[in-house]
């Protein structure tokens, strides 16, 4: 199985310490920084679960470093500050990124568009119609430059945001997976449960979630199946802390 993977990526980094006392400057929890870690964030998640399930994976993204430092509270692994560096990055040069790809050597493709500049409607337009099997994850508001997608994956914030897109073009919504957390996700109508955990930390858990619906998609090519395998997924990162890989 072989799969592209095209999209905006960060370094994701967890400092976690102890957290004892308020300022006395001002109500604001004090930290002291313990531990930190880091792993591949945003499109750069959804490639290393991809890796996880065994898939080769080939992947575009963008050269400057985008960063999100989340601060944690070791104690009760609750989230206190994150700060964005970085947080607008190059547009890609389809023609020196795109136009020598062999596009027939993929089973799918997916793209992971976190909205930072990476990725312009147009762009995504492009990519659509270069392969039959695409996935797109996106922060931007739909358009009829999606309407030739395979799946679209949201969100029920980005599903929100984009009701009127959705009432003017139904057929995109036809495409749309709508993740709704503990309360599952949904599929033309359909309510898909998923089983109920103790939830350490939801980072990462879309981009996870999209890992596991592409492979068992072009495993399958039953989106149902692949829908169920991509909760089961899901349901074993939301257990771990920070943004974890299957």
């Amino acid at each position: 199985m072989e799969i592209l993977v095209i999209g905006d990526s960060c370094v994701d980094v967890f400092r976690y310490g102890e957290v004892s006392r308020l300022a006395p400057e001002a109500p604001v929890p004090i930290i002291k920084p313990e531990k930190e870690t880091s792993c591949p964030g945003m499109a750069g998640n959804v490639v290393e679960n991809l890796k996880a399930l065994r898939a080769k994976v080939s992947f575009i993204t963008n050269k400057k470093e985008i960063k999100k430092i989340r601060y944690i509270c070791s104690k009760y692994n609750h989230l206190l500050l994150r700060v964005d560096e970085n947080d607008k990055c190059e547009r890609i040069n389809i023609k020196k990124s795109l136009s020598k790809i062999n596009w027939d050597q993929y089973d799918a493709v997916v793209i992971s568009d976190y909205c930072k500049g990476f990725l312009t409607p147009f762009d995504i337009q492009y990519i659509i119609s270069q392969h039959p099997f695409t996935f797109l994850d996106t922060k931007k508001i739909l358009g009829k430059w999606a309407e030739d997608i395979t799946f679209i994956k949201i969100n029920s914030t980005e599903y929100n945001n984009n009701k009127k897109t959705f009432t003017l073009n139904p057929f995109l919504l036809d495409k749309s997976i709508i993740t709704r957390g503990k309360h599952g996700c949904e599929y033309q109508g359909k309510i898909y449960p998923t089983q109920e955990v103790p939830v350490k930390d939801i980072s990462g858990a879309g981009d996870t979630f999209l890992a596991g619906l592409v492979y068992n998609f072009v495993k399958t090519k039953d989106i149902k199946q692949a829908i169920k395998f991509a909760q089961e997924c899901t349901t074993i990162v939301v257990q771990k802390s920070g943004v974890s890989t299957l």
